[in-house]
């Protein structure tokens, strides 16, 4: 059996980055440690961070029980009130917000001042978009699809300033502009997928273009993860989509000539090593 692991597969520089600012805090023997919301969509990292003695505030609510210690922001950032909560509390901060994802914020409370509307596409209920909302005000806008734009009142006369979630599906995001355009609106559009992003995802269509079954790696409730396996599905219809080694059956693979791997921005490298090992050994 051939088997292609994606060179882009794993954790991206931001992930990293958040998951070694974490460790750091541990090493350093302070205590408590907060994590404002899991500091990864990967449940392994999550649990050994809480073996570890990490705590997992799960919303901003629970923030407001917290009396001392530090809070870790994960990479997918948050908007400027919860700095100003953190610091009205007198709590110890470290800002694990992923640079490009601080693009985001800059640019949106800019062109928000200049009076432009902001309109993110995305998905609202995911907490990097929730973070890049808190940098605007209530005129601020959510769009995912197609018929969202539909439903919109019409935006004529209005300034308007287009940005992205950093994991939007790069060419889904090309289509929802080209809507917004033909409308004839004053908009200033704004690219803000992550290169990283836009790489993993041409990589694995490719790849899935070019194998008999294709496995997705990547936590349950992670966005680019879910968005890699619906490129890929496209691309292979034997597309699988699974969090560790267990959750894969051998006999879904076992008769195919060849299959590719890759796996989402949270997904530690011993798990993408652990399921290559396997599958090249499936007979």
């Amino acid at each position: 059996m051939e088997v292609t692991v994606a060179k882009t597969a794993g954790f991206c520089f931001g992930v990293r980055r958040a998951v070694e600012q974490v460790y750091e805090q541990i090493g350093r023997g302070l205590r408590p440690v907060y994590t404002l919301g899991p500091i990864i969509h990967n449940e392994e990292v999550v649990r050994d961070l809480e073996d570890k003695g990490v705590i997992v505030l799960n919303d901003v609510k629970e923030l407001e029980n917290v009396r001392e210690g530090t809070v870790i922001i994960r990479s997918h950032g948050v908007g400027r009130e919860v700095y100003r909560q953190i610091e009205r509390q007198g709590l110890g901060l470290t800002d694990a917000t992923c640079p490009f994802v601080k693009k985001i914020h800059r640019i949106v409370e800019e062109q928000n001042n200049l009076g432009r509307r902001v309109i993110i596409i995305g998905d609202r209920l995911h907490p990097e978009v929730e973070g890049i909302r808190g940098w605007g005000d209530e005129r601020t806008l959510v769009i995912k699809d197609e018929k969202e734009i539909d439903d919109l009142p019409d935006l004529t006369g209005e300034k308007l300033c287009i940005v992205s979630q950093t994991t939007f599906n790069y060419n889904k995001f090309k289509d929802l502009v080209e809507k917004f355009l033909k409308r004839g609106y004053d908009i200033i559009v704004l690219n803000t997928i992550c290169n990283a992003t836009q790489e993993r995802q041409v990589e694995a269509e490719r790849i899935a273009s070019q194998v008999e079954a294709m496995i997705v790696i990547g936590g349950k409730n992670s966005s680019n993860t879910r968005k890699l396996y619906e490129i890929c599905r496209k691309e292979c219809r034997n597309t699988y989509y699974i969090q560790t080694l267990g959750d894969l059956d051998p006999e879904s693979v076992s008769s195919v000539r060849s299959v590719g791997i890759t796996a989402g921005a949270s997904t530690p490298k011993n798990i993408i090593e652990e399921v290559h090992t396997n599958v090249r050994a499936i007979k």
